[in-house]
């Protein structure tokens, strides 16, 4: 079995992994044994995905003999995937990290992360662009906005006492994003022999999860607001 199989089949089991445990932290009592411990699996079938993503979207630019401009296309958009997926991860795992912080916060590798989100999202958007692709032109601004907005909070001081809650709320969220995003670009397809699939449903995952990201988020800031009254 070459390196590149043990990637892939790496890869397939820890991304219907992610797909089959990352409902069951946004479901559960926040911050419950259930919500720790699913959550923990999700985040290191999460590590698998994005690093045998990263390897394979390589190998397929840099040493595939049959590669193709559409194959090197998706192995760069494959690539991106992984940073997006990873970049979210980090983040929401990240901000528990810190969230006494009470000024700017200056962590290089963080900075990092979110910085390489956003130029990555960019640089995918043109090249995309180059290629006439819709789908590798936009979704990448998906993580120029993730990016950009990560960065902010990391740069700003923070607004809200529960400012932490939100942001790895919104970090996890977005990376079930990039979970369900590649299995409908990657997975789906293959699974139901399709050889296109509609840019609607590309998007599918992020139409649906942004109105869940905002809807908990309103709840949760309420709720916050009302203890806080109570006080």
């Amino acid at each position: 079995m070459g390196l590149f199989t043990i990637f892939k089949v790496l890869h397939i089991v820890a991304g219907f992994t992610a797909l089959l445990v990352f409902w069951i932290p946004i479901i559960t009592k926040k911050g419950g044994k259930t919500h720790v411990r699913v959550g923990w699996i999700y985040v290191w079938a999460m590590i698998v995905v994005a690093v045998s993503a990263l390897y394979m979207g390589t190998w397929r630019i840099v040493a595939d003999p049959n590669r193709t401009v559409e194959s090197a296309g998706f192995a760069w958009f494959l690539i991106f995937i992984s940073i997006l997926s990873s970049a979210t991860a980090w983040f929401g795992i990240r901000v528990l990290k810190f969230k006494k912080r009470s000024g700017i916060h200056r962590q290089p590798v963080d900075l990092l992360f979110s910085s390489l989100l956003l130029l990555s999202g960019i640089g995918m958007s043109i090249y995309g662009s180059s290629l006439h692709s819709s789908l590798l032109t936009w979704f990448p601004w998906i993580g120029v906005m993730v990016g950009g907005t990560q960065l902010l909070y990391w740069l700003r001081k923070p607004d809200h006492p529960m400012h932490w809650w939100f942001q790895h709320l919104g970090g996890m969220l977005g990376c079930c994003i990039a979970t369900m995003t590649a299995f409908t670009v990657f997975g789906a397809p293959r699974l139901l022999g399709l050889s296109k699939v509609s840019l609607l449903i590309w998007f599918g995952p992020t139409l649906f999860m942004l109105p869940v990201i905002i809807g908990m988020s309103v709840y949760y800031r309420r709720k916050f607001s009302r203890n806080r009254a109570n006080l």
